[in-house]
Protein backbone atom coordinates (compact mmCIF):
# COMPACT_ATOMS: atom_id res chain seq x y z
CA UNK A 1 0.00 0.00 0.00
CA UNK A 2 1.34 3.04 -1.10
CA UNK A 3 1.11 6.98 0.65
CA UNK A 4 0.23 10.01 -1.05
CA UNK A 5 3.25 12.38 -1.05
CA UNK A 6 4.08 16.24 -2.54
CA UNK A 7 6.32 16.43 -5.31
CA UNK A 8 8.94 17.90 -2.92
CA UNK A 9 8.48 14.59 -0.78
CA UNK A 10 8.50 12.48 -3.51
CA UNK A 11 11.82 14.16 -5.14
CA UNK A 12 13.43 13.39 -1.29
CA UNK A 13 12.16 9.95 -0.93
CA UNK A 14 13.95 9.10 -5.20
CA UNK A 15 16.75 10.64 -4.13
CA UNK A 16 16.89 8.46 -0.89
CA UNK A 17 15.60 4.98 -3.17
CA UNK A 18 18.46 5.92 -6.37
CA UNK A 19 21.03 5.79 -3.72
CA UNK A 20 20.30 2.52 -2.18
CA UNK A 21 20.28 1.19 -5.71
CA UNK A 22 16.45 0.75 -6.29
CA UNK A 23 14.82 0.78 -9.43
CA UNK A 24 12.19 3.65 -10.06
CA UNK A 25 9.40 3.29 -12.69
CA UNK A 26 6.83 6.14 -13.35
CA UNK A 27 3.51 6.35 -14.56
CA UNK A 28 0.74 8.66 -14.68
CA UNK A 29 -2.67 9.57 -15.86
CA UNK A 30 -6.35 10.45 -14.84
CA UNK A 31 -7.67 7.92 -13.34
CA UNK A 32 -10.83 9.05 -12.93
CA UNK A 33 -13.06 6.01 -12.61
CA UNK A 34 -10.54 2.89 -11.40
CA UNK A 35 -11.12 0.11 -13.59
CA UNK A 36 -9.05 -3.39 -13.99
CA UNK A 37 -7.57 -1.58 -17.18
CA UNK A 38 -5.75 0.71 -14.68
CA UNK A 39 -4.91 -1.86 -12.13
CA UNK A 40 -3.23 -4.37 -14.64
CA UNK A 41 -1.44 -1.68 -16.03
CA UNK A 42 0.21 -0.75 -12.61
CA UNK A 43 0.58 -4.59 -11.84
CA UNK A 44 2.74 -4.56 -14.89
CA UNK A 45 4.39 -1.36 -14.02
CA UNK A 46 5.48 -2.47 -10.55
CA UNK A 47 6.99 -5.61 -11.82
CA UNK A 48 9.39 -3.57 -13.64
CA UNK A 49 11.41 -2.19 -10.76
CA UNK A 50 11.32 -1.59 -7.02
CA UNK A 51 9.19 1.48 -6.33
CA UNK A 52 6.22 2.36 -8.28
CA UNK A 53 5.48 6.04 -9.11
CA UNK A 54 1.75 6.96 -10.10
CA UNK A 55 1.65 10.81 -11.03
CA UNK A 56 -2.25 12.35 -11.04
CA UNK A 57 -3.48 14.76 -13.10
CA UNK A 58 -5.40 17.54 -10.71
CA UNK A 59 -8.74 18.45 -11.17
CA UNK A 60 -7.59 21.39 -12.70
CA UNK A 61 -5.50 19.55 -15.62
CA UNK A 62 -8.50 16.63 -16.15
CA UNK A 63 -10.79 19.99 -16.76
CA UNK A 64 -7.91 21.11 -18.95
CA UNK A 65 -7.37 17.66 -20.91
CA UNK A 66 -11.10 16.29 -20.78
CA UNK A 67 -13.35 18.72 -20.34
CA UNK A 68 -15.66 20.90 -17.90
CA UNK A 69 -17.59 17.41 -16.46
CA UNK A 70 -14.20 15.74 -15.32
CA UNK A 71 -13.06 14.30 -13.16
CA UNK A 72 -16.07 13.02 -12.19
CA UNK A 73 -14.09 12.07 -8.66
CA UNK A 74 -12.19 14.79 -6.72
CA UNK A 75 -8.06 14.69 -7.03
CA UNK A 76 -8.11 13.79 -2.78
CA UNK A 77 -10.14 10.39 -3.55
CA UNK A 78 -8.25 9.62 -6.43
CA UNK A 79 -5.18 9.47 -4.42
CA UNK A 80 -6.47 8.10 -1.94
CA UNK A 81 -7.83 4.80 -3.90
CA UNK A 82 -4.74 4.56 -6.08
CA UNK A 83 -2.45 4.75 -2.47
CA UNK A 84 -4.37 2.21 -1.84
CA UNK A 85 -3.40 -0.13 -4.50
CA UNK A 86 -0.87 -3.19 -3.08
CA UNK A 87 1.34 -1.74 -6.74
CA UNK A 88 1.15 1.45 -5.96
CA UNK A 89 4.00 2.81 -3.54
CA UNK A 90 3.55 6.80 -4.15
CA UNK A 91 1.01 9.20 -5.30
CA UNK A 92 1.77 12.73 -6.57
CA UNK A 93 -0.67 15.03 -8.07
CA UNK A 94 0.47 17.52 -11.04
CA UNK A 95 -1.29 20.77 -11.65
CA UNK A 96 -0.09 20.88 -15.34
CA UNK A 97 -1.66 19.37 -18.68
CA UNK A 98 1.30 16.62 -19.22
CA UNK A 99 3.48 15.69 -16.65
CA UNK A 100 6.84 16.73 -18.51
CA UNK A 101 7.98 19.04 -15.59
CA UNK A 102 7.60 15.90 -12.57
CA UNK A 103 8.70 13.26 -14.88
CA UNK A 104 12.09 15.72 -16.09
CA UNK A 105 12.70 15.94 -12.17
CA UNK A 106 11.91 12.10 -10.96
CA UNK A 107 13.68 10.68 -14.18
CA UNK A 108 12.81 7.54 -13.59
CA UNK A 109 14.70 4.17 -14.32
CA UNK A 110 11.55 3.35 -16.05
CA UNK A 111 8.71 5.46 -17.53
CA UNK A 112 5.61 3.28 -17.94
CA UNK A 113 2.56 4.14 -20.48
CA UNK A 114 -0.56 2.24 -21.91
CA UNK A 115 -0.09 0.52 -25.54
CA UNK A 116 -2.83 3.45 -26.40
CA UNK A 117 0.11 5.97 -26.42
CA UNK A 118 2.17 5.55 -29.64
CA UNK A 119 5.85 5.54 -28.98
CA UNK A 120 6.44 9.08 -29.91
CA UNK A 121 3.38 10.28 -28.20
CA UNK A 122 4.83 9.44 -24.78
CA UNK A 123 5.44 12.47 -22.92
CA UNK A 124 9.38 12.42 -21.22
CA UNK A 125 10.31 9.74 -23.32
CA UNK A 126 13.43 12.40 -24.17
CA UNK A 127 14.19 13.26 -21.06
CA UNK A 128 14.04 9.71 -19.21
CA UNK A 129 16.10 8.07 -22.36
CA UNK A 130 18.64 11.20 -22.16
CA UNK A 131 19.11 10.13 -18.74
CA UNK A 132 19.93 6.57 -19.26
CA UNK A 133 16.21 5.45 -18.44
CA UNK A 134 13.90 3.07 -20.50
CA UNK A 135 10.21 4.00 -21.68
CA UNK A 136 8.05 0.65 -21.54
CA UNK A 137 5.09 0.70 -23.14
CA UNK A 138 2.15 -2.18 -21.94
CA UNK A 139 -0.30 -3.68 -23.93
CA UNK A 140 -4.01 -1.37 -23.68
CA UNK A 141 -6.70 -3.69 -22.09
CA UNK A 142 -9.41 -3.53 -24.60
CA UNK A 143 -12.32 -3.47 -23.32
CA UNK A 144 -12.12 -0.99 -20.48
CA UNK A 145 -12.16 3.05 -20.46
CA UNK A 146 -13.42 5.31 -18.20
CA UNK A 147 -14.92 7.55 -21.27
CA UNK A 148 -17.33 4.41 -21.78
CA UNK A 149 -17.72 3.68 -18.00
CA UNK A 150 -19.10 7.09 -18.51
CA UNK A 151 -21.48 6.48 -21.13
CA UNK A 152 -23.10 3.65 -19.44
CA UNK A 153 -23.68 5.54 -16.50
CA UNK A 154 -25.34 8.23 -18.40
CA UNK A 155 -27.73 5.93 -20.38
CA UNK A 156 -29.26 4.69 -16.57
CA UNK A 157 -32.57 6.10 -16.59
CA UNK A 158 -33.18 7.77 -13.33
Amino acid sequence: MGIVVTQDELLSRVADAKRTGRRVVFTNGCYDLLHPGHTRLLEQARDLGDILILALNSDLSVRENKGAGRPIVDEAERAEVAAALASVDYVVLFDEPTPREIIARVLPDVLVKGGDWGPNEIIGREEVEAAGGRVVSIPFEPGYSTSSIIERISKIPS
